[in-house]
């Protein structure tokens, strides 16, 4: 017998099938918000807590604002759950969202929590149909305060998030943690794929009946499947020609028409073929096609599909139980067998879209390996910077002042040094933006110690020639607000704000040249309003910090640079840490 499927998640086959029981279990029970079982493991002895959540099938639990429901998550409780490279905050369903918030605090009190937490038990958060999100953010609220490391298991449930949501899922290496069962035809792991529509709601009433011990056997609705697994088709299209490379233009103009889903699927899934198999699936990109070309019509009557579709939402614990007693379990990371793809009923169309989420992993692996290639020519560049430097030193013009003036041949050199390293870092700034990097690329350490040397030593330069030409004049300050600042230095300040577990924006230091020369001129042409005050207090604290741990070099404190200078013209009354910064000006000077 090959690995088990318990072997590919990480989990004890014996928990799989006790945890989706209790997940239908508690989803039929809305009168408990969870419902909680230890699980035996046999050959150990050891247990495992299962925590499963309820549902709900009611419209207003599933779609909030038409036409998707969508929100920005709450980063107060989800931190992590951002772009690193100006992506924005993630983007989940707020029903779903809403749902969690509702439990949370009955969650963190449990007391059988509590206890697997002091004895260090396996925790399993899961969920069936609309519960499967809940367990989602449950999971993620747990591995985002660090109290456990707790798994999810899902069954049937919808999609939650958007891509950046996978993406941090992947960055933070927490994707393993968790499993999504589907099957073959189900239409709710779908259904988030399609905007809200009276479809839906049939759909929804239908299992709201049928789950109600009343009324077994409710009429099934019709019509649904061709315009939800519509929508879901365009959804897969537009991301296969991403994948494939495409930058048709009238791609974008068409989706400016057309607003489609945000979700996309995260985790990894174990698709359940109807035969008894199991096909474990890491890929996001081939998961969202596997997703919709495994259940297209093909030659299919329409309405049997759309009864299929109702009924395997309905038959997960019978399928799961032949499969886990059969442990026929294939994974698609090691690349599509051919018995795989029969299984999953994928078109030719469906092969190609899955062969090019496949390349469009291997095309990220490239270019990680691109630019790491880089990393010697950034290197020599760097280098030549850091021995300009120390010559500026010497004149006691300083770094940024020397470069500002452009007076000496060895400007000119730094200046095209800063130009290549800036080609450089713009690149991988595209290709961060496209996803064309592994998800965990920043949270890389050369990248992030890199990042930190370049935008401390190259910023300056830049700033330098911004308010050497003026151009504040055109774009706006290079900071304030969005300001003009390039994103190659915002990416790689987040990194290492992120890495060191720092606010966002604390990492300012190599801006610090840029404030002192915006508040030279908003001075001149404001005064010192308290606004303004305000400013150059912090400004003096930051330099005192900065300089502290050294993250800041100390040549502004040159007795001729543009700092200095500034802040000797300023009032009395507008400093607050006036003998301090005298006497880091005073010690720079007697160190020379």
């Amino acid at each position: 017998m090959g690995e088990t499927v318990g072997n590919l998640i990480g989990l004890n086959d014996e928990v799989i099938y006790p945890a989706a029981t209790l997940a239908v279990e508690a989803h039929n029970s809305p009168s408990k918000q969870f419902l909680v079982k230890k699980i035996k493991i046999r050959h150990d002895l050891s247990s495992v807590v299962v925590l499963a959540f309820s549902g709900s099938m009611l419209p207003d639990d599933w779609f909030g604002q038409p036409p998707f429901g969508k929100t920005k998550i709450d980063t107060g409780k989800f931190p992590s759950l951002t772009s690193l490279n100006d992506g924005g905050d993630a983007v989940v369903n707020g029903s779903f969202l809403r749902r969690f918030n509702g439990v949370l605090d009955k969650l963190s009190h449990a007391k059988e929590l509590k206890e697997a937490i002091e004895k260090k038990r396996q925790v399993v958060f899961s969920g069936y149909s609309s519960a499967g999100p809940i367990a989602i953010l449950a999971t993620l609220y747990f591995l985002e305060n660090r109290i456990l490391s707790p798994l999810c298991l899902t069954f049937g449930s919808p999609l939650l998030g958007d891509r950046i949501f996978g993406h941090v899922l992947r960055r933070e290496g927490w994707s393993d943690y968790f499993t999504h069962f589907v099957m073959k035809f189900d239409i709710i792991p779908r259904i988030m794929l399609s905007p809200s529509s009276t479809e839906q709601e049939q759909i929804l009433n239908y299992f709201k009946s049928k789950f109600d011990r009343k009324n077994n056997n409710p009429a099934p609705p019709s019509g649904f499947y061709l315009t939800v697994m519509g929508n879901a088709s365009s959804v897969a299209s537009y991301e296969a020609c991403h994948l494939m490379g495409c930058r048709n233009p009238s791609l974008d103009i068409i989706k400016s028409f057309i607003e489609l889903s945000p979700y996309r699927p995260s985790g990894t899934y174990v698709f359940c073929t109807g035969n008894g198999n199991l096909v474990v699936v890491k890929n996001p990109n081939a998961v969202l096609q596997i997703l919709i070309h495994c259940a297209k019509l093909g030659e299919s009557n329409t309405a049997e599909v759309e009864k299929r579709s109702l009924d395997e939402h309905s038959a997960y614990l019978s399928e799961l139980k032949e499969c886990l007693e059969m442990q026929a379990v294939v994974s698609l990371d090691g690349g599509p067998a051919t018995a795989t793809l029969n299984d999953l009923g994928l078109s030719p169309q469906g092969m190609l879209c899955l062969q090019a989420a496949e390349e469009f992993e291997n095309r990220r692996s490239r270019n990680l390996e691109k630019i790491r290639n880089y990393l010697e020519k950034i290197e020599v560049e760097l280098e030549m910077l850091r021995k300009y430097k120390e010559n500026a030193q010497i004149s006691r013009l300083g770094y940024y002042d020397s470069f500002k003036l452009q007076n000496e041949d060895d400007d000119f050199h730094a200046n095209v040094s800063r130009l290549e390293l800036a080609g450089i870092w713009d690149e991988i700034k595209e290709m961060l933006k496209e996803f064309e990097l592994p998800d965990d690329f920043e949270k890389k350490p050369e990248f992030i110690e890199i990042g930190k040397i370049y935008r401390r030593l190259v910023e300056p330069l830049d700033i330098a020639n911004f308010y050497r030409h003026r151009k504040d004049k055109e774009t706006g300050p290079y900071v304030i607000g969005r300001g003009a600042r390039p994103k190659r230095y915002r990416f790689a300040q987040r990194w290492l704000e992120h890495d060191e577990n720092k606010p966002f924006g604390s990492r300012s230091e190599s801006c610090f040249c840029a404030e002192v020369e915006q508040l030279g001129i908003d001075i001149k042409e404001k005064g010192y309003l308290q606004e303004i005050k305000d400013r150059i207090h912090q400004l003096e604290r930051n330099l005192i910090a900065w300089i502290g741990d050294e993250s800041l070099d100390d040549d502004v404190l040159l007795e001729n640079s543009t700092f200095v200078k500034w802040w000797r013209d300023l009032p009395l009354e507008c400093k607050s840490e006036s003998d301090r910064i005298e006497n880091l000006i005073r010690g720079k000077a007697d160190r020379l």
